[in-house]
């Protein structure tokens, strides 16, 4: 039997059958090294080396094998998930981190005056904007990076630090988008770029430099320029922060020169875009332009006349309107104090408007042309009719007079309405009926015909009616004073309206401010045509055309300073006790002048009203005659209308009794 070492290692055997143990007995153990051979009992058998036994792989591997199985069905299971159960989810949430949505604000529409000069315009600007989770501790590593971009923009942006802090930390942490300031110069913009680009220099080569204006980022804009400062400002108006109109025909048509903005998706990565990876735009589509009725030469000429008189009189305000008479199309509409849109934070808020539709007034003794006109086509009197004129005229709990003490004058109709005599205009108006109620109805007849107490039709924002009592609910001293221009209120279009309608033959023509627009597509669409109503006869509108004369051409006229040589003038002056806003009490004159020419062919109307002439005459026929005059004889010469060359109609003022 051959002797097994105890070094070498034990060789792998297969179990054979148990076989039962041998005595103990009969087991010896090996001789170590260097041992003396054991002797054996003569006949005993050797002994027998016993034999390892191994336990069974097979339990150990079902169990890997099963977890092994566990494991790739969790796997399979969450792959499923998110491959097909939450795909759509986990793909819009990709979608929401790699892509970025912008808005393509639409250009603006442009403003002109009716031959196309420029009034308002839209030039290229920039939306400063930012990606807020860019400007996070874990982005930046540093705790102070909406601050440290705060202290670099502000100065530029001229905002305050704080505000901006605060848009680069927003109450909804996955906010991807905040705009820091709108309707930035291109200077602004580069500024902001060059510095951004510093910065994002220095940070490679110097790591302890951080660029916290990587998440800056711009979205082209247009920004809104008034080329001609303030001109026409209160016709114009302006432009929001928000880009939406908020004052004027901006606002007034604001849809149509709006348009309709467009958007861009595309993927980015870390701030930047990834070009390689596709965008999708719908280009914005730009707003229509918008074609007024004024001429810019005639609204310069009309805003420097009423600008010098309201500073030489030391008055508060003051309106020109100046309107063609046959279209009902207005070429000038001025006031002073007036703005500049391109800098409404010089702008006095009381000036932000357009006073000659906003405010509202008594107009005085321009008003009465409408007295006449009821009395004329109700066949009352004639321009010859005598009218014995007292010095003082006692009706219902008041002594009426004139503006000037006078002795007892015997006028005529026409010279009522040229020495301007409110006891006169009381008289005749008081034939419109056999009682004083039923002439207070024909007379409240006339007016609303003529627009008194409705709005006009412009549609303008801040438009006043201006205020007309139904007859019923006159007082006792209104229905004295209402045939005069007292006890009832107009704003300044409605009184030039007036006079383009008995320059129009008696018949009223809605004014209009805008001509057209032009679309995206160049094509040109006409304002819808104005409404027209007729308010008095064509014979009565020529006989007040000439009775109007009297009050310019005549020596005896109050309205002599509106003279313009060469023409016939139609005219009437105005001046009336005012009504202090502050206080709701009278206190100083509305001074005013109303009038066309040429009088035998009237081509247009200007209207002007002063309000609180402190300084020097307060007068209508003084300060408002003057004027007219200059308007209209500008207006004239810029649209081209010749003199007529007729003579003056020449109606009798007074006669001897």
């Amino acid at each position: 039997m051959t002797e097994v070492s105890d070094r070498e290692p034990p060789r792998r055997r297969v179990p054979g059958p148990v076989k039962p143990p041998r005595p103990r007995s009969a087991v010896r153990r090996q001789p170590g090294p260097g041992a003396r051979p054991v002797r054996r009992p003569s006949g005993a058998r050797p002994p027998v080396r016993s034999k390892l036994r191994l336990g069974s792989p097979r339990p150990r591997l079902r169990m890997v094998s099963l977890a092994l199985t566990l494991v790739l069905i969790a796997f399979v299971v969450r792959l499923f998930q998110v491959q097909a159960v939450d795909a759509s989810e986990y793909a819009a949430r990709a979608d929401q981190n790699r892509y970025v949505v912008h808005t393509l604000t639409a250009e603006r529409g442009g403003i002109t005056d009716r031959s196309g000069v420029a009034l308002a315009v839209s030039e290229d600007a920039y939306d400063i904007t930012a990606d807020p989770t860019m400007f996070s501790a874990k982005q930046l590593k540093i705790d102070d990076g909406p601050e440290q971009a705060a202290a670099l923009l502000a100065p530029i942006l001229g905002q305050d630090q704080a505000t901006i802090v605060k848009k680069l930390r927003p109450a909804n942490r996955n906010s991807r988008y905040t705009r820091l300031a709108t309707r930035q110069t291109p200077q602004v913009w580069k500024q902001i770029k060059d510095l951004r680009a510093a910065l994002a220099a220095k940070a490679g080569t110097d790591k302890r430099t951080v660029n916290v204006l990587a998440g800056v980022f711009a979205d082209p804009s247009s920004q809104r320029v008034y080329p001609n400062g303030d001109l026409a400002a209160g016709i114009l108006g302006w432009v929001n922060a928000d880009g939406q109109g908020a004052g004027g025909i901006e606002q007034e048509l604001n849809k149509a020169l709006t348009g309709k903005d467009g958007q861009i998706r595309y993927a980015q990565a870390g701030g930047r875009e990834v070009p390689t990876a596709g965008s999708t735009q719908t280009p914005a589509v730009p707003g229509a332009d918008v074609e007024l009725t004024i001429d810019r030469d005639i609204q310069w000429a009309a805003q420097n006349a009423i600008t010098e008189q309201v500073k030489k009189s030391r008055a508060d305000r003051g309106y020109v309107v100046v309107q063609d008479t046959r279209t009902g199309q207005i070429l000038a509409m001025a006031n002073s104090p007036g703005f500049d849109p391109n800098d409404l934070s010089k702008a006095d808020s009381a000036a932000m408007g357009n006073a000659a539709v906003q405010d509202a007034y008594e107009p005085g003794s321009t008003a009465k042309v409408m007295s006449m006109a009821a009395v004329l086509e109700e066949n009352a009197a004639t321009p010859l009719t005598h009218v014995v004129v007292p010095n003082r005229l006692h009706r219902g709990d008041r002594l009426f007079s004139d503006d000037v003490d006078h002795k007892t004058w015997y006028l005529t109709l026409n010279g009522v309405l040229a020495k301007s005599s409110n006891i006169g205009t009381i008289l005749a108006t008081g034939q419109l009926g056999k009682t004083q109620d039923a002439a207070n109805k024909v007379l409240y007849s006339y007016l609303r015909k003529f627009g008194i107490g409705s709005y006009t039709g412009l549609g303008f924002p801040g438009e006043t009616p201006g205020i007309l009592a139904p007859y019923q609910k006159w007082s006792t001293s209104q229905q004295y004073t209402v045939p005069f221009g007292q006890g009832f209120s107009i704003n300044a279009m409605q009184a030039a309206s007036v006079y383009s309608t008995i320059a129009n033959g008696g018949v009223r023509v809605e004014p209009t401010l805008v001509r057209g627009t032009k679309g995206a597509d160049g094509r040109f669409t006409p304002a819808p045509k104005p409404g027209q109503t007729r308010v008095v006869s064509d014979k009565t509108a020529r006989t007040l055309a000439q009775m109007l004369e009297s009050v310019v051409d005549d020596e005896q006229g109050t309205g002599n300073l509106a003279r313009i040589p060469g023409y016939n003038v139609a005219g009437k002056t105005g001046t009336a006790n005012r009504v202090d806003p502050a206080t709701g009490k009278y206190h100083g004159y509305t001074s005013s002048f109303a009038g066309f020419a040429p009088a035998d062919n009237p081509r247009i109307t200007v209207y002007c009203a002063i309000q609180n002439a402190t300084s020097g005459s307060y007068y209508g026929g003084q300060i408002c005659g003057p004027i007219y005059k200059q308007v209209m004889e500008f207006a004239l010469k810029t649209l081209q209308i010749p003199p007529t060359g007729a003579q003056a109609a020449n109606l009798p003022v007074d006669y001897k009794p």
